[in-house]
């Protein structure tokens, strides 16, 4: 759906966002008032489905292809989205793979896949939002981690490793961006289950009831518990909030 001429003043353009967390983020924001760029890879039916369920709740969205791992997509996306709607409040780099293996085993494809998508994409998006963000006199970046990147996770050594970088990654923007206005924080979800096919769903059920005994409230996440965070910080009263890493993982790691 293209906004029309009386859109809000806040948008929000979300990595990602064709299901899952992403598609939760994409949702919450668009209830908050933001208009929403709903990203997508090769997800475009996900995206118009987002879309469509913001539509039908009053919001405005628009689905806006888009690949991480291809710089010049990142910044045409962009573009193209500030463009339709004027300007950039809030950039969500949610993107991600992962591919769970030992390390002795992960093969170079791989490495290059999460590393790119995780790592190099979410500094793309980032880089991607500076410019518009400074011309609206300041933002919100907000970077999707995992708990992987905190505590490392045995099969996940690059997923891990990527998503320990985004915290490096975002604690550096933090503060070469402050002066400008420019908030940049990261949440860290726990255990999610999109129930779509996400990142959970492939692990062996006594590996993720071993992961559940771990989790002090005793189950796995759902993507509203995430996004009502995200929205937080993409809002108006996360003003003294920057550099900060928010764990969204039901006590799994105290």
């Amino acid at each position: 759906m293209t906004p029309s001429n009386d859109t809000p003043t806040k948008t929000a353009f979300v990595t990602g966002a064709s299901r899952g967390i992403g598609a939760a983020i994409a949702m919450r924001l668009a209830r908050d008032g933001f208009v929403v760029g709903v990203g997508y890879r090769s997800g475009e039916d996900g995206a118009k489905a987002v879309c469509e369920s913001i539509a039908a709740e009053g919001g405005r969205a628009m689905p806006v292809r888009v690949d991480v791992t291809d710089p010049e997509s990142v910044k045409d996306a962009v573009a193209a989205f500030v463009k339709e709607t004027g300007g950039l409040d809030a950039m969500v780099a949610n993107a991600g793979v992962v591919e769970n293996n030992m390390a002795v085993f992960t093969g170079e494809e791989a490495l290059a896949a999460m590393v790119e998508t995780n790592l190099s994409g979410a500094f793309r998006s980032a880089k991607a939002a500076i410019k518009p963000m400074m011309r609206r006199g300041g933002g919100r970046i907000v970077i999707i981690s995992s708990v992987a990147g905190l505590m490392g996770n045995p099969g996940q050594a690059v997923y891990s490793a990527t998503k320990a970088g985004v915290i490096g990654l975002a604690k550096a923007l933090a503060r070469e961006l402050a002066p400008k206005g420019i908030l940049v924080n990261v949440v860290a979800p726990g255990l999610i289950d999109t129930g779509d096919g996400g990142m959970i769903e492939g692990i062996p059920p006594e590996h993720r009831a071993a992961a559940e005994s771990l989790i002090a409230l005793g189950r796995a996440g759902k993507p509203e518990e995430v996004s009502g965070v995200v929205s937080f910080l993409c809002g108006a009263d996360s003003t003294y909030l920057t550099g900060q890493v928010v764990t969204v993982d039901g006590g799994m790691r105290m």
